[in-house]
């Protein structure tokens, strides 16, 4: 008699949209979650699920962020979650960057305008 059973990481996409404009670009888009964990299988039937975290992804410039581990637990209950994107941290924005609102031309310049589209920075 043999046993299959192993241990292997997974990524699933929970169920969440949420319009906003994003601070890394600028831009409207939705955002995705995603939850990535470790799970034991015994003869290929996941069976404990374990170190289970959770992150968001933007649809605009697919910039990923972790999020608590307390909100991606109600995501994934399928509960009521609205994201306050200010408080996440996409890790490359600094503050002397500036986005166009309109095109989403990105600029370390100190301009008013938008060189591309003339909309006001």
């Amino acid at each position: 008699m043999f046993f299959i059973m192993g241990v292997s990481q997974n990524q699933k996409k929970l169920d969440f949209k949420q319009l906003n404009v994003y601070k890394c670009c600028g831009k409207y888009s939705n955002i995705e979650v995603y939850m990535t964990y470790w799970y034991f299988m015994f003869f290929f039937i996941p069976i404990i699920k374990w170190n289970k975290e959770y992150y968001i992804k933007t649809s605009c410039c697919e910039k990923v962020a972790k999020i608590a581990s307390e909100i991606g637990r109600k995501i994934e209950k399928g509960e009521e979650v609205n994201l306050n994107m200010d408080e996440i941290d996409f890790g490359q924005i600094e503050d002397n960057v500036k986005i166009c609102t309109n095109c989403g031309y990105t600029t370390e310049e100190d301009f008013i305008y938008c060189p591309k589209c003339s909309n006001k920075l």
